[in-house]
C-alpha cells in the first residue's frame, strides 16, 4: 500500500475540489447548459490547432464505406491499421509508428484499458452510434481533462451520439439492417427518449452473425523469383457472432451536465491463422465478454472555477482456445495439445479535475486519477503457477495554458506512481515517473487564418502484465518504455466568399520520435523460452498532411478529404553492445508512403461517396530489410450510393456499397489475406 504521506497527499487532491464546490456555489439559473457544453468543445476554443488534430464526424462519418472504428481510422494521416484478416480478426492502430501501446483510445472521454496486453481491438467498436472520431498527436488541445488524457503519445477519441429531439418530439427510433455478399447479417436499433426537460436516455443494440468465409488467392515466389505457390482458397475459421448492448443517461445542470453509460459486448469468433506451408485452417477461437459502466459530471461553480469527475468500472472476460500450440512461445505444453486459457480482468477508475482561471487568458488545472487493475487466469494443461498480478496506479497532472496576443502556450507535467502485487513472483518494485510536455501556437498574420505550432513531449508506457508476468517469459524488472516526440507544423484556412468554394483548409506537420528502452522479446537457448528485455531503440521521422475542400454548384454539394504521410522509423537496437543485423533498417510494417482520399457528392436526397486507401511497400515481421521480406503495396477503392425518401412521415434510407472495387488480393499483415470485392446493402428507418 502507499505510505502515509502519499495517502494524505492523494486524499487532499481529491477532497479539495468538493470542499471548494461547497464554498463557491452561485446562482447560475440563467445560464444555458447547451452553451456550456459547446464552450468546452475544442472547436469552440481559439488556436484549436496548437496540437495536430484530425476528425471525421456527422455526415462524413456516416457516408464512409466503413462500419468499424478501425476501418474509419485508415483515412487519417499517420495512422496504420494492423488487420489480421477475417471478420473476427484482431484490428489494432499504430500512430506515427510509435507502437500500438502508445495510443490511448478513449470512449466518451474515458480510456479503454487492457492491462493484460495493452492492446485495444478496434474491430469490436461499431460506427452505428458514433458521432465523431478524433485523432490527436500528443494530446487533446485543452488542459481541462483527466490525467490519463496526458499519459499517451497520441490519443483517439470516440464520441457517441447524444439524444437530439426536433420540435415537440420526445422520442426517436432508428432501425437498421445490413447484409453483404459473404453471408453477413447485422440488424441494429437505437432508441432515444426524453424523460424530463433536463434528462434523456438512449438504448442501442446490434447483433452480427457471419460465417466469414471469403475467397482469396495465395501467391508466393521463391527468393530467385520463380513461382512457389499460386492457389485459390476459402478463408476458414473467420466466423463471428457478436452482440452489443449500450445504454446511456444524459442530464443537464445549471452551468453543467452529467451522463452515465453502460456497455456490454459478447462475441464468439474465430481468428484465422497465418497462411503458411499450405495450412489454411489454423487459427484460434476467442470468446469475449466485455462490460463497463462509467459516469461523468462537469460543473461550472464560478466564473473562474470549474471541475469534473469521472468514474468507471470494467469487467472483461476472455476465453482463448488455440488449435496450433507449436506457435505459442514460452509454455510447457505437450506437443499437439491445445492451449485453453481463460482470463478475467477488472478495472476501477476515478478521476477529479479542477481548473481555475487566474486571468482571462491564463488557466491552470490540477487532475488526479486513481486506477486499480487485476488479472486472474485459468490455464488448462500448463504446469506452472500464474502470478495473478494487481496494479495500483496514481496519476497527477499539473497543467497551464496562457495567451499573449497571438501567441499561446500550453504545458503540463505528469507524475505517475505504480505499485504492483503478485502472488508467486518476486516482489515487483514500485515505479515513479515524471514526464513533461510543452505546446506552442502562434498566429503571425491577423488578416489570415494561418497558425503555426510546435510541441515536444516525453511520455512512457508501463510494461503490460504479459510483459512482466507471462509464464516463463515475463520479467518483473522491466523498465518503462520511453518515448520522446517533437512536432512542427501549420494550419491554413483559406478565406472563402460567396462563390463555388465553401471551405479550403490545409495542415501539415513534420515530426521526429525516439523510443528508448523499447521492450523486446529476445530468444534464449530454448526457442520455447524467451526473455523480455529493455534494449530497443527506434528513431522515426516523417511528414503528415491533410487537405479539406468543400464547395457547391447550386444544389450539388461537393467535398474532399485528402491525406498523405511519408514516414521513416528505423531500428537502432544493440544487444550486449553489438549492432543487430537489422541495425538501421525500417521497422516492420512501416510504409514509406501512404495516403487516402474521400470524395463526396450530395444532391437533394442522393449521396455518392468514393474512398481510396493506399499503403506503400514495407517489410514484414522478419526484421531484416531484404527482398524476401518485402510486402507489396496495396490499395482499395470503395464506392457507396445512398438515397433517402419518406413514406407516411417515416424517413427511410437505402445504401449500396461496393468495397474493394477492383477485387485486389492484398494483405495488411503478411500471410493474412484480406477479402476481395464485396457488395453490401443497408436499409434504415427512422420512426
Amino acid at each position: 500500500m502507499y505510505n502515509k504521506k502519499k495517502t494524505l497527499f492523494l486524499l487532499f487532491l481529491i477532497v479539495v475540489p468538493f470542499w471548494l464546490s461547497a464554498q463557491t456555489v452561485i446562482d447560475t439559473a440563467a445560464a444555458d447548459t447547451a452553451k456550456v457544453l459547446k464552450g468546452v468543445t475544442i472547436k469552440a476554443k481559439p488556436f484549436q490547432e496548437v496540437i495536430p488534430v484530425q476528425s471525421l464526424s456527422g455526415k462524413q462519418l456516416e457516408n464512409l464505406s466503413s462500419h468499424t472504428v478501425a476501418d474509419a481510422l485508415r483515412y487519417f494521416a499517420g495512422v496504420q491499421i494492423k488487420d489480421y484478416g477475417g471478420l473476427g480478426g484482431l484490428k489494432t492502430v499504430d500512430v506515427r509508428n510509435m507502437g500500438t501501446h502508445h495510443v490511448g483510445v478513449f470512449y466518451d472521454g474515458i480510456q479503454l484499458g487492457n492491462a493484460q496486453n495493452g492492446v485495444t481491438d478496434l474491430g469490436k467498436y461499431s460506427l452505428d452510434d458514433m458521432e465523431a472520431l478524433t485523432l490527436y498527436n500528443g494530446q487533446k488541445s485543452e488542459i481541462f481533462q483527466s490525467a490519463r488524457d496526458f499519459a499517451a503519445a497520441s490519443a483517439i477519441y470516440m464520441r457517441t451520439k447524444r439524444p437530439v429531439f426536433e420540435k415537440n418530439r420526445s422520442s426517436n427510433l432508428l432501425l437498421r439492417y445490413k447484409t453483404m455478399s459473404i453471408n453477413y447479417h447485422d440488424p441494429s436499433f437505437r432508441w432515444e427518449q426524453r424523460l424530463t426537460d433536463k434528462v434523456s436516455m438512449s438504448l442501442s443494440s446490434e447483433y452480427i452473425k457471419s460465417n466469414g468465409q471469403y475467397q482469396f488467392r495465395y501467391k508466393r515466389n521463391n527468393q530467385d523469383g520463380t513461382l512457389a505457390y499460386d492457389t485459390t482458397a476459402i478463408r476458414r475459421n473467420s466466423d463471428i457472432q457478436a452482440l452489443r448492448i449500450e445504454t446511456g443517461l444524459y442530464g443537464k445542470l445549471n452551468n453543467g451536465s452529467w451522463d452515465a453509460k453502460v456497455y456490454y459486448y459478447d462475441s464468439r469468433r474465430g481468428a484465422p491463422g497465418a497462411i503458411v506451408e499450405n495450412k489454411f485452417a489454423d487459427g484460434f477461437r476467442q470468446n469475449d465478454k466485455n462490460f463497463f459502466a462509467q459516469a461523468f459530471l462537469v460543473k461550472q461553480l464560478s466564473s473562474k472555477y470549474k471541475f469534473q469527475v469521472r468514474v468507471k468500472y470494467a469487467d472483461d472476460r476472455t476465453h482463448y482456445l488455440a488449435r496450433d500450440t507449436t506457435s505459442l512461445l514460452g509454455e510447457t505444453v505437450t506437443e499437439g495439445a491445445q492451449s485453453d486459457d481463460s482470463y478475467h480482468q477488472q478495472e476501477l477508475y476515478f478521476s477529479a479535475v479542477n481548473m481555475y482561471s487566474i486571468l482571462p487568458d491564463w488557466d491552470i488545472s490540477l487532475a488526479t486519477d486513481l486506477q486499480y487493475n487485476r488479472l486472474d487466469a485459468i490455464r488448462k494443461g500448463i504446469q506452472t503457477q500464474f502470478s495473478y498480478p494487481q496494479r495500483y496506479t496514481a496519476l497527477v497532472s499539473l497543467a497551464s495554458s496562457f495567451k499573449v496576443g497571438e501567441f499561446k502556450v500550453m504545458g503540463n507535467v505528469l507524475g505517475t506512481h505504480v505499485k504492483e502485487e503478485v502472488r508467486y513472483n518476486a516482489k515487483a518494485p514500485d515505479k515513479t515517473e515524471f514526464t513533461p510536455a510543452l505546446f506552442l501556437g502562434y498566429k503571425p498574420f491577423k488578416a489570415y487564418d494561418f497558425n503555426l505550432r510546435a510541441f515536444a513531449k516525453r511520455i512512457f508506457r508501463m510494461p503490460t502484465f504479459n510483459d512482466l508476468y507471462y509464464t516463463m517469459v515475463g520479467s518483473s524488472t522491466l523498465k518503462p518504455e520511453y518515448m520522446n516526440q517533437y512536432d512542427v507544423g501549420f494550419t491554413y484556412n483559406l478565406p472563402v466568399g460567396k462563390g463555388f468554394l465553401d471551405k479550403f483548409s490545409l495542415q501539415a506537420d513534420a515530426y521526429y520520435t525516439h523510443t528508448k528502452d523499447k521492450i523486446l522479446a529476445a530468444p534464449t537457448g530454448n526457442l520455447f523460452r524467451w526473455m523480455m528485455t529493455n534494449m530497443g531503440q527506434v528513431r522515426g521521422k516523417g511528414i503528415a498532411s491533410v487537405v479539406n475542400i468543400a464547395g457547391h454548384l447550386n444544389q450539388l454539394n461537393l467535398s474532399a478529404n485528402l491525406a498523405y504521410t511519408y514516414a521513416e522509423s528505423r531500428d537502432y537496437t544493440k544487444f550486449a553492445g553489438l549492432e543487430l543485423s537489422s541495425y538501421g533498417d525500417q521497422i516492420p510494417y512501416t510504409p514509406w508512403h501512404s495516403g487516402s482520399a474521400i470524395l463526396n457528392a450530395g444532391y437533394e436526397s442522393w449521396n455518392f461517396n468514393y474512398s481510396f486507401v493506399y499503403v506503400g511497400k514495407r517489410y514484414n515481421g522478419n526484421v531484416n530489410n531484404i527482398k524476401v521480406n518485402e510486402v507489396q503495396p496495396w490499395y482499395t477503392h470503395d464506392l457507396s450510393v445512398q438515397k433517402g425518401f419518406t413514406v407516411n412521415h417515416y424517413k427511410i434510407k437505402g445504401t449500396v456499397e461496393l468495397n474493394n472495387v477492383l477485387n485486389q488480393q492484398y494483405e495488411v499483415v503478411y500471410n493474412y489475406p484480406m477479402p476481395g470485392r464485396t457488395l453490401k446493402f443497408i436499409i434504415s428507418m427512422e420512426l
